[in-house]
């Protein structure tokens, strides 16, 4: 095995503020730890997240790097003591808790998955924290069903073009929200059903003229604010609404009168802080159930754009600018995968 170096390349946050504080820096290449791989970067994703941690409004977990990214794809060049279900060279993605955007950057061995077959590093590195959000969220916490009608705002981002093609591959009739008729069109493609423009219809009045007068059984929520009360009445009873973000706000005045009534349940997650070993559960029900989905070419990554590493700062931007349709992905050295 070719012998690592003791430094690397990678992208830190010099102080909270705009994307202008990322900034390429050297640091000690890390080591795993026992039940942990280390990984060659050869893409990272870039995510919402980074960006709320770059503004000091999402700090890393106790133990976490404290270098943005949370989710990569890469060669197995080290591993930790008890790994025995990967090997070195082996090209995987991984879901981490921090790290992502360097040249070296350490996973949980339960977290990786093997970059499906077809698919290049880079698209391999836009899978990890979307699906990983989207099955948790959709699948597991709400229960999402075939047959089933399922709303998900903002779906022209990664959450979004993720939740539209597994909605649809299980079977049910998907609507989503977005803010341009190129997002709208862009959804369509991805298999929705109907796509509003939230910015010149009602997403409740044009869902339910779509639904032969129905309202729906799931709601993926990343903006709250004036959204909540509106999708508590949009929902069916036995409905559910699950939050994973509040980019309009975490408050609002809620009838609650509504959920008791129509029997529904409200919740929410957040994944980043939860353990190994829950993640690790996601992990094998993605190989199993979607990963060869994504082999067949039934679902895919939608990769907006790419950026050098050493241009973090100019994928935060555009991540900001809400222009993007899909992921946004850092090269790092995605020759090798």
């Amino acid at each position: 095995m070719t012998e690592l170096p003791r430094e690397m390349t990678a992208i830190e946050i010099a102080e909270p503020g705009g994307p202008e504080v990322l900034r390429p820096t050297r640091r000690a290449v890390p080591q795993p730890g026992p039940g942990e791989v280390l990984l060659k970067v050869a893409a990272a994703g870039v995510n919402r997240p980074d960006v709320l941690q770059r503004k000091g409004a999402y700090p890393p977990p106790p133990g976490a790097s404290d270098i943005p990214g949370l989710e990569v794809a890469g060669a197995v060049v080290a591993r930790g003591a008890q790994v025995t279900s990967l090997h070195d060279g082996e090209t995987v993605c991984a879901l981490v808790t921090g790290g992502g955007y360097a040249e070296y950057c350490v996973a949980p061995a339960a977290q990786c998955l093997p970059v499906p077959r077809g698919l290049s590093a880079i698209e391999g590195a836009a899978l990890p924290e979307t699906y990983f959000t989207v099955w948790s969220n959709v699948f597991d916490r709400g229960r999402l069903r075939p047959g089933e009608s399922f709303l998900v705002h903002g779906g022209s981002s990664g959450i979004g073009t993720t939740a539209i093609q597994l909605a649809r591959a299980f079977g049910a009739k998907v609507f989503t929200t977005a803010g341009s008729e190129e997002k709208c069109r862009a959804c369509r493609e991805l298999g929705a059903d109907l796509a509003v423009n939230y910015r010149e219809a009602d997403f409740a009045e044009a869902v339910r003229a779509a639904n032969d007068g129905r309202g729906v059984d799931l709601i993926l929520d990343m903006v709250g604010g004036d959204y909540i009360a509106r999708d508590i009445d949009l929902l069916e009873p036995d409905g559910r609404l699950v939050f994973i973000a509040f980019l309009g706000g975490p408050k609002a005045e809620v009838d609650f009168q509504k959920v008791m009534v129509k029997r529904l349940t409200v919740t929410g997650s957040t994944l980043r802080a939860r353990d190994i070993g829950f993640k690790a559960a996601i992990a094998a029900q993605l190989h199993a159930q979607v990963w060869p989905l994504l082999e067949a070419g039934q679902v895919k990554p939608l990769v907006h754009k790419t950026f050098a590493l050493d241009r973090a700062a100019d994928a935060h931007a555009l991540m900001e600018s809400s222009t993007h349709i899909g992921k946004i992905v850092l090269t790092v050295d995605a020759g090798q995968g």
